[in-house]
């Protein structure tokens, strides 16, 4: 099939200027931008809107069911698998073609996205984190010893030799990365924030182990010193970052390490913590992190460091996913907004036939109801008013846009 969209402006996920439309796709790849497109299968009419490129969120978490770790990792894979699904399906109707879920995902729930049985973004998984006893994916209390069965999200792994193997059996079944926890986080029951988790012979041996395959590591990291541990034992992406210092930023910049913000997740939190059943204890650390995650942001891009976007949002708080793209724009503006949730998340993931618009890019795209640039609240307001297309098939028309069959 062949599609092609008139009537719009085009961000191509880098430059400031809009181009012109129309937008032709082939064979699920563009292939033309601007001029007199080839005659197509179908016209799509955008209404006046602008065409960007599918959103592609850095940290998401399609298993992440709940905001109770316990009560995560004790559910069932079949509820998981289906809960999951469901989690991925509402990602692409609000414009995210892809996803790096960087604490989760395995070969059962990407075969069924592969085959089709399941409306979901491009799916990119690490399988569960890594992490060490008493660590951000220990989900024990102080005062239990409990063993939760399953371990969706998160698996307890402590030395050496076990972590190569944990690591080399996570790219037998298929992980695009690695994840490892490299501090405490706000919802794990025992361990501060800013302490720095595995030694730095633990994280090396990961970081080797993937760099052997042509992949990279993600670290959860919040304080200087665990990002610091973390990126210069290694590690290619720092997940969350937000007490990060200007030195760290620069060391960062230095080795050429991404940052993935998750501006969303701390500012629901805040906001419905209470009304999800947050413990007090995750709630005091939810709100040391809250204001520095923008002062990190800020840090970053003046060292020159790559920010990317992701939400890290759990449980019934992944309906504030579009509001990440609105808290970044706050802190840096819409445009680099928008360029972190496409080329710079397409350049950390790998893909340089992803989040952008331009011949030979994969046709994953977002007609958007008006201009971005212009006004910022288009990014993250009213997704019914949005087209998505993946792979040049519209997986879900706005439903105020004409439409116009070729005859």
């Amino acid at each position: 099939m062949s599609l092609t969209i008139v009537n719009v402006t085009v961000f191509d996920g880098e430059s400031g200027d809009l181009k012109e439309g129309p937008v032709h796709i082939s064979d699920g790849k563009i292939v033309q931008v601007g001029g007199t497109p080839p005659q197509a299968d179908r016209i799509l009419d955008g209404g006046g809107g602008t065409v960007v490129p599918g959103l592609i969120d850095a940290h998401f978490h399609a298993y992440g069911t709940s905001l109770d770790l316990l009560t995560l990792e004790s559910s069932p894979p079949s509820y998981m698998a289906l809960a999951g699904a469901r989690r991925l399906g509402a990602a692409l109707t609000r414009g995210f073609t892809t996803v790096r879920d960087v604490a989760g995902g395995d070969p059962g729930l990407a075969k069924a996205i592969a085959e089709g049985l399941i409306p979901a973004p491009r799916y990119l998984y690490t399988g569960p984190a890594l992490s060490q006893t008493g660590g951000h994916s220990d989900l024990r209390p102080a005062d239990a010893d409990l063993c939760a069965c399953w371990t969706h999200m998160g698996e307890v792994v402590d030395g050496v030799d076990p972590l190569r193997r944990a690591v080399r059996d996570r790219f037998r079944r298929g992980a695009h990365a690695i994840k490892i926890m490299a501090s405490g986080g706000v919802v794990s029951p025992t361990d501060p924030i800013r302490v720095p988790q595995y030694s730095a012979e633990e994280i090396r041996a990961v970081t080797e182990e993937a760099a052997r395959r042509g992949s990279y590591v993600a670290a959860h990291a919040y304080s200087p010193e665990a990002i610091a541990h973390a990126v210069g034992n290694g590690v290619r992406s720092v997940e969350h970052g937000n007490l990060m210092d200007a030195a760290t930023a620069g060391l960062m910049a230095e080795r050429g390490a991404f940052l993935v913000p998750t501006l969303a997740t701390y500012d629901a939190m805040d906001r419905r913590g209470a009304e999800v059943g947050l413990a007090p204890v995750s709630q005091d650390k939810n709100r040391e992190v809250l204001d520095a995650g923008r002062k990190a942001i800020e840090l970053a891009r003046r060292a020159g460091v790559r920010i990317g976007f992701g939400t890290d949002l759990m449980g019934v708080l992944e309906d504030e996913q579009l509001n990440g793209l609105r808290l970044q724009s706050e802190v840096e503006g819409p445009l680099a907004a928008l360029r972190a949730a496409t080329s710079v998340n397409a350049e950390l993931i790998g893909r340089s036939d992803l989040g952008r618009v331009r011949p030979g890019a994969v046709a994953d795209l977002l007609v958007l109801p008006g201009d971005p640039l212009a006004d910022a609240s288009v990014l993250w307001s009213d997704p019914e008013r949005r087209t998505v297309i993946q792979g040049g098939t519209v997986v879900q028309e706005a439903t105020t846009a004409p439409r116009h069959a070729a005859g």
